[in-house]
């Protein structure tokens, strides 16, 4: 590790792929979340199905699964990961006008996956953005975080005040 204690860097402060050979394997389960701000009618036709590109939804989490699956591209210094699942969820929410997003990344791995969850959210969001712009330019992607973690040397995280179903 770096005397900055940053551990992508060097002794020198150059940027470095972290060694985890030495780490133990353990299951790591990480939530994200984000949303999408939209117009109300904008959000009626996704939900009825009237985007002329297609099904906004189902398109959005192919997208957040695939992205996922290839986060070290996305992400400079981050590790190529064997992934045991993605779960990607799209909740329309009329009231506050936007789509809810959740990923569930797990995987048995040296290393954790927050940044997998973290693509997934983003590039779902992304996806719907791309499929409803023609209708609605004003549309903003939001809140992507972390919502809860699990496995590796520093064990459990919950971002507090955020209700999350129980890792299992």
């Amino acid at each position: 590790m770096a005397k900055s204690g940053l551990t992508h860097l060097d002794e020198r402060g150059q940027a470095r792929m972290v060694d985890v050979g030495g780490k133990q394997v353990s299951e790591r389960v990480c939530v994200a979340r984000g949303e999408v701000r939209m117009a109300a009618g904008t959000l009626r036709r996704i939900a009825d199905g009237e985007i002329p590109k297609g099904d906004v939804l189902a398109t959005a989490r192919l997208a957040g699964i695939q992205a996922c699956k290839r986060t070290d591209e996305w992400i400079p210094l981050a590790h190529s990961l064997p992934l045991d699942s993605v779960d990607v969820r799209l909740s329309p929410d009329l009231a506050a006008e936007r789509v809810r997003i959740e990923a569930r990344v797990r995987a048995h791995a040296r290393t954790g996956v927050e940044m997998e969850a973290l693509v997934a959210v983003a590039a779902a969001g992304l996806a719907i953005y791309d499929m409803c712009k023609a209708v609605d330019r004003g549309m903003t992607v939001e809140a992507i975080r972390l919502v809860s973690k699990s496995g590796g040397k520093s064990g459990p995280w919950r971002r507090p005040g955020e209700e999350v179903s129980e890792i299992d």
